[in-house]
């Protein structure tokens, strides 16, 4: 299933996207696509006949893909390829940051340059979304905690990421820095999610060109490691690491300005497609 959110920013209803590309209205069936539906509903969603549903216009804004996000979770220098062009060591555990709640917007909303940014940055990245609540969870069953997948751009400044004291986080919590969606699909309907094409242009100028093989810890890898340290709860999401050609590895290195366009996508999972305003 294709599933997602439409409506005005604050009051996004549920959706599903039929096979011709349409959206159908399923707020008579749940209230939101949120991690209670996702732990108690996504099986009963399966089967439902969809042709039964009204179809809602093709112009209508698509929100985030997963509503009331408690935790979003990220994982750093998780692509080899990514790492050489920062000249980062491989690292040998993954590196956990967050991204703040308060950054996630629609897949197509506008992106905003922070105050006193100077290296506004870009990063295609496969997000996991997390379909039932657990902690400590192995390897071996760290999938069946995994409702299924979708597109992330992790917006990020690297002058407050890299250049000031602290943390990460400061850099890549600003708001608007978390287009999700446009769609979360099932991962019934990705066969090998660690072998996607993912890609993301700036101006139409390909920067990001890779695929989920080159990553460095796997999927089943990074949700065991997360839940080693905190509870994950249905909904939550962790975004898996970016390939090679962000702004910052571009030799001179290169930083998003206002009225540039972003686009980006991931093979299955759909694209995004946002205009760079400032603050």
């Amino acid at each position: 299933m294709k599933l997602l959110r439409f409506g005005l920013k604050g009051y996004e209803k549920p959706g599903i996207l039929d096979v011709e590309g349409h959206i159908h209205d399923l707020s008579s069936i749940i209230d939101d696509i949120d991690g209670k539906t996702l732990e108690t509903k996504l099986e009963d969603l399966q089967g439902l006949d969809i042709s039964t549903l009204p179809i809602v216009s093709d112009d209508v804004r698509i929100g985030a893909c997963v509503g009331n996000i408690g935790k979003f979770i990220c994982i750093g220098l998780n692509y080899s390829d990514h790492a050489a062009e920062t000249g980062s060591p491989i690292p040998s555990e993954p590196i956990i940051f967050n991204k703040w709640t308060s950054a996630i917007i629609g897949p197509n909303d506008d992106v905003e340059i922070p105050k006193n940014s100077k290296k506004t940055d870009w990063e295609v990245e496969l997000g996991i979304v997390i379909g039932k609540s657990g902690r400590y969870l192995s390897k071996e069953n760290a999938l069946d905690y995994v409702a299924g997948y979708c597109v992330i751009n992790d917006i990020s400044e690297r002058t407050f990421q890299l250049e000031g004291t602290g943390t990460w986080d400061k850099g890549k919590g600003c708001d608007t820095f978390g287009p999700i969606g446009p769609w979360l699909v099932t991962k019934d309907e990705i066969e090998n999610p660690h072998n996607l094409h993912l890609w993301l242009e700036v101006d139409g100028h390909r920067y990001q060109d890779g695929n989920t093989n080159t990553m460095i810890f796997d999927i089943s890898t990074l949700v065991s490691y997360v839940s080693q340290y905190m509870s994950l709860k249905a909904g939550d999401i962790i975004s898996t690491g970016t390939p090679p050609g962000v702004g910052l590895g571009q030799k001179p290195p290169v930083f998003l300005r206002e009225g540039q366009v972003m686009k980006l996508g991931i093979e299955g999972l759909g694209e995004q497609q946002q205009k760079v305003i400032t603050a």
